[in-house]
């Protein structure tokens, strides 16, 4: 009995020991399973402050005044106005500035810009040589050659313009040679409304009657060289020439 005894008491206690030996194991990968987080959580740290001493901020290289928000090329689009399409846009290079203190539109290469009443039918056409349109006050600038005409289909050729879509209102202080079916009207400075068909000239130049008769006579035909070689006329010679580059109409 002693015998198996002290071999049981033997085997006890080897079994306790191996059993402190596992728990010393466990106890140690704990430990360190603990350790390795707070080690990672202490690198990252580490980094998260070296990159926010690091960081540097690179400056926008372009300048807004002169490098568009957008260029588009080809451009032929509608425009709608208080839920209405009234207008479309044909220009070979459309480029906007939004990112400035006055918001603008560019076509530096001509425009041609057709209106259209609610009912979708054509009221004016505006052609130019270049032109910039006032996105937040909503006014167009028309520069070169500039021609208009309206449904009655008379003509009008001026070498700038302005078109204030708030007051729907179109506007020059420059030359500008009317042709309608009966008469020439000429003059500097003009108001008119924006389908062009009622305005006025702020200072005339010259009124110049047109035969427009198989059987004229002679007379009116002298008359009219008369007129036509009055100093005043078409200072800019807006008259004999067509916009460079673009279709006569």
């Amino acid at each position: 009995m002693r015998c198996g005894s002290a071999r049981i008491s033997y085997a006890d206690t080897q079994c306790d020991a191996l059993k402190a030996v596992d728990m010393k194991k466990a106890v140690s990968g704990i430990l360190t399973l603990r350790v390795l987080p707070a080690v990672v959580l202490m690198a990252q740290v580490t980094m998260v402050a070296c990159s926010e001493t690091t960081r540097t901020y690179i400056p926008d290289p372009g300048d807004p005044e002169h490098v568009p928000t957008m260029t588009t090329t080809n451009v032929e689009t509608l425009i709608s106005d208080s839920g209405y399409i009234r207008y479309r846009i044909t220009a070979p290079l459309w480029k906007m500035y939004e990112d400035v203190e006055e918001p603008h539109w560019d076509f530096p290469e001509g425009l041609s810009l057709q209106q259209f009443d609610l009912m979708m039918r054509p009221q004016a056409t505006m052609d130019c040589d270049s032109a910039q349109y006032l996105s937040q006050k909503r006014i167009w600038r028309l520069d070169g050659y500039v021609k208009m005409v309206n449904t009655l289909k008379d003509t009008f050729l001026t070498t700038q313009v302005f078109w204030d879509q708030a007051r729907r209102e179109v506007y020059t202080d420059s030359f500008v040679h009317i042709v309608r079916a009966e008469r020439i009207l000429e003059g500097y400075g003009f108001t008119s409304n924006e389908d062009m068909t009622r305005y006025t000239i702020h200072r005339p130049t010259g009124i110049i009657p047109l035969d427009r008769t198989a059987g004229a006579t002679a007379g009116s035909d002298t008359s009219r060289t008369t007129a036509d070689s009055t100093p005043s006329r078409d200072p800019w010679n807006i008259t004999g020439r067509h916009s460079p580059g673009r279709r006569a109409h």
